[in-house]
């Protein structure tokens, strides 16, 4: 799996958790600006974001890096930009 596509998956599953149900909702709990959020989240990009960006967007998610990456999704990355 690609990091990006990781990445993706454990933001979705925290979205999930606190009830969030679009990029709108994730925007308002984060203030990561809309474009960032789709730039990453959309199902075509395979961005990553920013560390100072995913810590803000687990902030908002109530969670910190560590238990967000603390997923064994991580375990197999496979992605020559990583």
């Amino acid at each position: 799996m690609k990091l990006s596509d990781a990445i993706n998956h454990r933001i979705q599953y925290y979205m999930k958790i606190n009830n969030l149900n679009s990029f709108w909702d994730l925007y308002k709990v984060t203030g990561v600006p809309k474009a960032t959020i789709n730039s990453f989240l959309s199902s075509k990009k395979t961005e990553v974001p920013k560390l100072t960006t995913l810590i803000q967007i687990c902030e908002g998610l109530n969670t910190n890096l560590k238990d967000f990456f603390n997923d064994d999704i991580f375990l197999d990355i496979d992605d020559d930009n990583v």
